[in-house]
Protein backbone atom coordinates (compact mmCIF):
# COMPACT_ATOMS: atom_id res chain seq x y z
CA UNK A 1 0.00 0.00 0.00
CA UNK A 2 2.76 2.39 0.95
CA UNK A 3 4.78 1.45 -2.15
CA UNK A 4 1.77 2.05 -4.33
CA UNK A 5 1.20 5.46 -2.76
CA UNK A 6 4.85 6.49 -3.39
CA UNK A 7 4.95 5.12 -6.89
CA UNK A 8 2.03 7.19 -8.15
CA UNK A 9 3.65 10.67 -7.76
CA UNK A 10 6.96 9.39 -9.18
CA UNK A 11 5.21 8.01 -12.22
CA UNK A 12 3.35 11.28 -12.71
CA UNK A 13 6.56 13.36 -12.52
CA UNK A 14 8.33 11.02 -14.92
CA UNK A 15 5.46 11.39 -17.39
CA UNK A 16 5.59 15.20 -17.14
CA UNK A 17 9.34 15.21 -17.73
CA UNK A 18 8.93 13.06 -20.82
CA UNK A 19 6.27 15.42 -22.11
CA UNK A 20 8.49 18.50 -21.60
CA UNK A 21 11.40 16.76 -23.25
CA UNK A 22 9.27 15.91 -26.23
CA UNK A 23 8.11 19.52 -26.49
CA UNK A 24 11.64 21.00 -26.49
CA UNK A 25 13.37 20.75 -29.90
CA UNK A 26 16.74 18.98 -29.98
CA UNK A 27 19.73 21.22 -29.51
CA UNK A 28 22.12 21.22 -32.45
CA UNK A 29 25.86 21.70 -32.42
CA UNK A 30 27.40 25.02 -31.37
CA UNK A 31 28.35 26.02 -34.91
CA UNK A 32 24.96 25.24 -36.43
CA UNK A 33 23.15 27.00 -33.58
CA UNK A 34 25.34 30.07 -34.05
CA UNK A 35 24.68 30.18 -37.78
CA UNK A 36 20.98 29.75 -37.15
CA UNK A 37 20.98 32.70 -34.75
CA UNK A 38 22.89 34.83 -37.26
CA UNK A 39 20.35 34.00 -39.97
CA UNK A 40 17.49 34.85 -37.61
CA UNK A 41 19.01 38.18 -36.57
CA UNK A 42 16.97 41.32 -37.05
CA UNK A 43 17.86 44.06 -39.55
CA UNK A 44 19.74 46.17 -36.99
CA UNK A 45 21.79 43.23 -35.69
CA UNK A 46 22.52 42.09 -39.23
CA UNK A 47 23.68 45.58 -40.23
CA UNK A 48 25.93 45.71 -37.17
CA UNK A 49 27.46 42.34 -38.09
CA UNK A 50 28.16 43.58 -41.63
CA UNK A 51 29.85 46.71 -40.27
CA UNK A 52 31.98 44.63 -37.92
CA UNK A 53 32.94 42.28 -40.74
CA UNK A 54 34.13 45.17 -42.90
CA UNK A 55 36.02 46.66 -39.92
CA UNK A 56 37.69 43.31 -39.25
CA UNK A 57 38.84 42.98 -42.88
CA UNK A 58 40.23 46.53 -42.82
CA UNK A 59 42.07 46.02 -39.53
CA UNK A 60 43.69 42.77 -40.67
CA UNK A 61 44.68 44.36 -43.99
CA UNK A 62 46.30 47.32 -42.19
CA UNK A 63 48.15 45.07 -39.76
CA UNK A 64 49.45 42.81 -42.52
CA UNK A 65 50.55 45.77 -44.65
CA UNK A 66 52.33 47.46 -41.74
CA UNK A 67 53.99 44.21 -40.71
CA UNK A 68 55.42 43.72 -44.21
CA UNK A 69 56.60 47.33 -44.45
CA UNK A 70 58.25 47.25 -41.03
CA UNK A 71 60.03 43.97 -41.73
CA UNK A 72 61.40 45.38 -44.99
CA UNK A 73 62.38 48.68 -43.36
CA UNK A 74 64.21 46.89 -40.55
CA UNK A 75 66.08 44.67 -43.00
CA UNK A 76 67.10 47.62 -45.18
CA UNK A 77 68.16 49.63 -42.11
CA UNK A 78 70.58 46.89 -41.05
CA UNK A 79 72.08 46.81 -44.55
CA UNK A 80 72.40 50.60 -44.72
CA UNK A 81 74.09 50.76 -41.32
CA UNK A 82 76.64 48.17 -42.41
CA UNK A 83 77.36 50.12 -45.59
CA UNK A 84 77.60 53.39 -43.64
CA UNK A 85 80.06 52.05 -41.08
CA UNK A 86 82.25 50.40 -43.71
CA UNK A 87 82.52 53.51 -45.89
CA UNK A 88 84.61 56.51 -45.00
CA UNK A 89 83.17 59.12 -47.37
CA UNK A 90 79.76 60.71 -47.62
CA UNK A 91 79.86 60.54 -51.42
CA UNK A 92 80.21 56.76 -51.30
CA UNK A 93 77.32 56.44 -48.85
CA UNK A 94 75.15 58.76 -50.95
CA UNK A 95 75.84 56.61 -54.02
CA UNK A 96 74.46 53.45 -52.35
CA UNK A 97 71.71 55.15 -50.32
CA UNK A 98 69.07 54.67 -53.03
CA UNK A 99 69.60 50.94 -52.79
CA UNK A 100 68.26 51.04 -49.21
CA UNK A 101 65.42 53.49 -49.87
CA UNK A 102 62.74 51.64 -47.76
CA UNK A 103 64.87 52.32 -44.68
CA UNK A 104 63.91 55.47 -42.75
CA UNK A 105 67.61 55.99 -41.99
CA UNK A 106 68.15 56.94 -45.65
CA UNK A 107 65.86 59.96 -45.22
CA UNK A 108 67.82 61.11 -42.20
CA UNK A 109 71.11 60.70 -44.05
CA UNK A 110 69.91 62.56 -47.13
CA UNK A 111 68.60 65.48 -45.10
CA UNK A 112 71.82 65.87 -43.09
CA UNK A 113 74.00 65.41 -46.16
CA UNK A 114 72.04 68.02 -48.14
CA UNK A 115 72.38 70.53 -45.29
CA UNK A 116 76.10 69.80 -45.04
CA UNK A 117 76.53 70.32 -48.77
CA UNK A 118 74.69 73.64 -48.61
CA UNK A 119 76.82 74.91 -45.75
CA UNK A 120 80.34 74.04 -46.85
CA UNK A 121 80.15 71.95 -50.00
CA UNK A 122 80.70 68.68 -48.18
CA UNK A 123 84.16 69.58 -46.86
CA UNK A 124 85.48 70.97 -43.66
CA UNK A 125 83.73 71.84 -40.43
CA UNK A 126 80.02 72.70 -40.79
CA UNK A 127 79.34 76.35 -40.18
CA UNK A 128 76.03 75.75 -38.40
CA UNK A 129 75.85 72.38 -36.59
CA UNK A 130 72.53 73.32 -34.97
CA UNK A 131 70.91 73.56 -38.40
CA UNK A 132 72.13 70.06 -39.18
CA UNK A 133 70.64 68.77 -35.94
CA UNK A 134 67.34 70.39 -36.83
CA UNK A 135 67.48 68.78 -40.27
CA UNK A 136 67.97 65.38 -38.63
CA UNK A 137 64.98 65.92 -36.31
CA UNK A 138 62.81 67.05 -39.23
CA UNK A 139 63.76 64.04 -41.35
CA UNK A 140 63.06 61.66 -38.46
CA UNK A 141 59.65 63.24 -37.82
CA UNK A 142 58.67 63.06 -41.50
CA UNK A 143 59.74 59.41 -41.75
CA UNK A 144 57.72 58.49 -38.65
CA UNK A 145 54.69 60.34 -40.00
CA UNK A 146 54.89 58.31 -43.19
CA UNK A 147 55.23 55.05 -41.26
CA UNK A 148 52.27 55.92 -39.00
CA UNK A 149 49.90 56.30 -41.96
CA UNK A 150 46.57 54.43 -41.47
CA UNK A 151 47.40 53.67 -37.84
CA UNK A 152 44.57 55.95 -36.71
CA UNK A 153 42.10 53.69 -38.51
CA UNK A 154 43.43 50.71 -36.61
CA UNK A 155 43.10 52.57 -33.31
CA UNK A 156 39.54 53.61 -34.20
CA UNK A 157 38.55 50.03 -34.96
CA UNK A 158 40.15 48.78 -31.74
CA UNK A 159 38.27 51.35 -29.65
CA UNK A 160 34.95 51.43 -31.49
CA UNK A 161 34.22 47.83 -32.46
CA UNK A 162 33.14 46.88 -28.93
CA UNK A 163 30.71 49.80 -28.73
CA UNK A 164 29.27 48.99 -32.14
CA UNK A 165 28.66 45.41 -31.00
CA UNK A 166 27.15 46.65 -27.73
CA UNK A 167 24.80 48.90 -29.68
CA UNK A 168 23.54 45.89 -31.63
CA UNK A 169 23.05 43.96 -28.39
CA UNK A 170 21.10 46.75 -26.73
CA UNK A 171 18.83 47.15 -29.73
CA UNK A 172 18.30 43.38 -29.90
CA UNK A 173 17.37 43.18 -26.21
CA UNK A 174 14.97 46.09 -26.61
CA UNK A 175 13.35 44.32 -29.54
CA UNK A 176 13.15 41.05 -27.58
CA UNK A 177 11.44 42.65 -24.58
CA UNK A 178 9.12 44.61 -26.83
CA UNK A 179 8.06 41.36 -28.46
CA UNK A 180 7.61 39.80 -25.01
CA UNK A 181 5.31 42.62 -23.97
CA UNK A 182 3.19 42.50 -27.09
CA UNK A 183 2.83 38.70 -27.07
CA UNK A 184 1.59 38.61 -23.50
CA UNK A 185 3.83 35.69 -22.53
CA UNK A 186 6.20 36.04 -19.59
CA UNK A 187 8.48 33.01 -19.75
CA UNK A 188 12.20 32.64 -20.26
CA UNK A 189 11.60 30.38 -23.24
CA UNK A 190 9.88 33.26 -25.01
CA UNK A 191 12.58 35.91 -24.50
CA UNK A 192 15.73 33.72 -24.50
CA UNK A 193 16.08 33.34 -28.31
CA UNK A 194 15.91 37.09 -28.88
CA UNK A 195 18.47 37.82 -26.16
CA UNK A 196 20.85 35.13 -27.40
CA UNK A 197 20.64 36.53 -30.93
CA UNK A 198 21.29 40.03 -29.59
CA UNK A 199 24.40 38.94 -27.69
CA UNK A 200 26.03 37.76 -30.93
CA UNK A 201 26.85 41.34 -31.86
CA UNK A 202 28.76 41.89 -28.61
CA UNK A 203 30.79 38.73 -29.21
CA UNK A 204 31.49 39.87 -32.78
CA UNK A 205 32.58 43.30 -31.55
CA UNK A 206 35.05 41.72 -29.13
CA UNK A 207 36.35 39.41 -31.85
CA UNK A 208 37.10 42.47 -34.00
CA UNK A 209 38.41 44.80 -31.27
CA UNK A 210 40.84 42.47 -29.48
CA UNK A 211 43.09 41.62 -32.50
CA UNK A 212 43.03 45.26 -33.61
CA UNK A 213 44.07 46.42 -30.14
CA UNK A 214 46.91 43.89 -29.90
CA UNK A 215 48.12 44.78 -33.40
CA UNK A 216 48.01 48.51 -32.68
CA UNK A 217 50.07 48.13 -29.50
CA UNK A 218 52.66 45.96 -31.25
CA UNK A 219 52.98 48.32 -34.21
CA UNK A 220 53.23 51.35 -31.92
CA UNK A 221 56.10 49.70 -30.04
CA UNK A 222 57.90 49.09 -33.35
CA UNK A 223 57.38 52.72 -34.36
CA UNK A 224 58.98 53.87 -31.12
CA UNK A 225 61.92 51.58 -31.86
CA UNK A 226 62.28 53.05 -35.35
CA UNK A 227 62.19 56.57 -33.89
CA UNK A 228 64.97 55.75 -31.41
CA UNK A 229 67.10 54.20 -34.15
CA UNK A 230 66.72 57.26 -36.36
CA UNK A 231 67.72 59.59 -33.52
CA UNK A 232 70.77 57.45 -32.74
CA UNK A 233 71.77 57.33 -36.40
CA UNK A 234 71.42 61.10 -36.76
CA UNK A 235 73.76 61.68 -33.82
CA UNK A 236 76.21 59.10 -35.14
CA UNK A 237 76.26 60.75 -38.56
CA UNK A 238 76.79 64.22 -37.09
CA UNK A 239 79.65 62.93 -34.95
CA UNK A 240 81.23 61.26 -37.98
CA UNK A 241 81.04 64.50 -39.98
CA UNK A 242 82.57 66.56 -37.18
CA UNK A 243 85.36 64.04 -36.55
CA UNK A 244 86.19 63.83 -40.25
CA UNK A 245 86.32 67.63 -40.44
CA UNK A 246 88.72 67.80 -37.48
CA UNK A 247 91.02 65.15 -38.93
CA UNK A 248 91.12 66.66 -42.42
CA UNK A 249 94.11 68.95 -43.13
CA UNK A 250 93.32 72.63 -42.93
CA UNK A 251 94.27 74.91 -45.86
CA UNK A 252 97.44 76.98 -45.25
CA UNK A 253 97.05 80.56 -44.21
CA UNK A 254 97.71 83.25 -46.80
CA UNK A 255 100.96 85.17 -46.31
CA UNK A 256 100.83 88.72 -45.05
CA UNK A 257 102.67 90.09 -48.06
CA UNK A 258 100.65 89.44 -51.16
CA UNK A 259 103.86 89.55 -53.25
CA UNK A 260 105.73 87.17 -51.02
CA UNK A 261 105.09 84.21 -53.29
CA UNK A 262 106.87 86.05 -56.12
CA UNK A 263 109.84 87.10 -54.04
CA UNK A 264 113.03 85.14 -54.66
CA UNK A 265 114.77 83.75 -51.65
CA UNK A 266 117.81 85.70 -50.58
CA UNK A 267 121.14 84.10 -51.16
CA UNK A 268 124.12 84.57 -49.00
CA UNK A 269 126.78 86.59 -50.67
CA UNK A 270 130.12 84.96 -50.75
Amino acid sequence: MILHTLASPVALAFALLQEDAAAVPPVGSGGSALMEMVRNSGPIAFAVLIILLVASICSWAIMYSKWRNFVQARKQSHGFLRAFRKSGRLSEIAAVAEKYRPSPLVSVFNEINDEYQRQCGGRGTPRNPIAMERAAVTASSEALTTMERRMTWLATIANGATFVGLFGTVMGIIDAFHGLGTSGGASLRTVAPGISEALITTAAGLAVAIPALVGYNQLTAQLRDFGSRMDDFGRELLNAIENAALLSPQPPLAPDNEYAEYAEPRRRSL
